[in-house]
């Protein structure tokens, strides 16, 4: 009897052992099943694309200056790097032959006047004809043209400075004969006027990029400062020599520092009339990421995850741009992701 009742006694301890473990086990799945994460608010955003350029410096007079006649340069009288003003000589040609001419252009104008004056007299005494008067009058003013134009010349055989500056090359020397519109100096308004940098772009940069956009420039002389500029000609053509289009980025700055033409810059140009709206967040926080497109997990009552597909925009130093997927999103689990499903429960740490 005892036996029997020891038995009983086992079997009872049994049955309530396992009632309990049933009782208690689903709970111990539950709170395991609970995984903590980390999240953070969502705060929609504008941020302004931008593009990378270089090229170099010029000045929005930047100008080549000539002679306007053919001949032997007599005198020049700056050199490269000289500042000058304007109005200042520069260079002159051998007047000889063209103060010949100018002054055998005098002598027929005068004469021409001479005749004419004739004419008129023989006219008045009814000597000449009205035709021998209108044909002296018209032989008058060609010679006057043509000492008009002698003059032109010969006060187009010197070079002088069309504003304040400097001389950025020198092309001919004394002695050498040039003709006429051949460049003989490279000058340029630094002390007046705006400096360019000049860069050549893609067509898809060309594209993106639009008048008026703000840049930064960094230049090594300005010590990694950048200067403030904007976007200010893009080019209609590609250049045939290595197929990119140019634009001017014109610094705003009124004492932009030590910069000279031709110095290398680069610039960064904010694509400022064309915003993108979206997200920033964390490189962690995004999963599966596969071109353009990608996987976040959000929540909106702080228990459960929800898994969504959002739209990459683009890509910043520390953070990624979302352009769609989380216009109804209240936070961003940016910890503990890796654990999670679609619906998986959450304890916020």
């Amino acid at each position: 009897m005892q036996r029997i009742l020891f038995f009983l006694l086992i079997i009872s301890i049994a049955l309530s052992q396992a009632s309990c473990s049933a009782r208690t086990e689903p709970i111990k799945k539950i709170h395991s099943d609970i995984i903590p994460v980390k999240t953070i608010l969502l705060k929609q955003y504008s941020a302004s694309t931008t593009i990378n350029v270089s090229g170099q410096f010029t000045t929005d007079d930047e100008v080549m200056l000539s002679f306007k006649t053919t001949g032997i340069i007599n005198k020049i009288y700056v050199k490269e790097g000289d500042a000058i003003q304007k109005g200042q000589l520069l260079a002159t040609l051998n007047l000889t032959e063209i103060d010949a001419s100018l002054e055998q252009a005098r002598l027929a104008f005068e004469k021409a006047t001479r005749d004419h004056q004739r004419i008129v007299n023989l006219f008045n005494d009814s000597v000449a004809t009205l035709e021998q008067v209108q044909n002296a009058k018209t032989s008058m003013d060609l010679a006057a043209q043509q000492l008009n134009s002698v003059e032109f010349n010969r006060r187009f055989s010197e070079i002088r400075a069309e504003s304040n500056g400097y001389v950025l090359r020198k092309l001919a020397s004394e002695g050498q004969q040039v003709s006429s519109g051949t460049a003989v100096f490279q000058t340029n308004g630094a002390g007046s006027g705006k400096w360019i940098l000049r860069s050549g772009v893609t067509d898809k940069q060309w594209a993106a990029i639009h008048i008026g956009d703000p840049a930064e420039i960094g230049t090594a002389s300005s010590g990694g400062q950048g200067l403030q500029g904007k976007v200010t000609r893009k080019s209609e053509a590609a250049d045939p020599a290595n197929g990119l289009f140019s634009i001017d980025i014109t610094i705003t700055e009124k004492h932009p520092g030590k910069i000279a033409a031709g110095m290398f810059g680069n610039g960064i140009i904010h694509e400022s009339d064309h915003l993108t709206n979206g997200w920033s967040i964390p490189y962690e926080a995004l999963l599966d990421g596969d071109g353009s497109t990608g996987y976040v997990f959000v929540t909106s009552d702080n228990k459960t995850a929800t898994r969504v597909r959002v739209v990459v925009a683009g890509m910043e130093k520390d953070h990624v741009i979302i352009s769609q997927g989380l216009e109804n999103a209240g936070s961003l689990i940016i910890s503990g992701s890796a654990y999670l499903t679609d619906q998986s429960l959450i304890t916020i740490q």
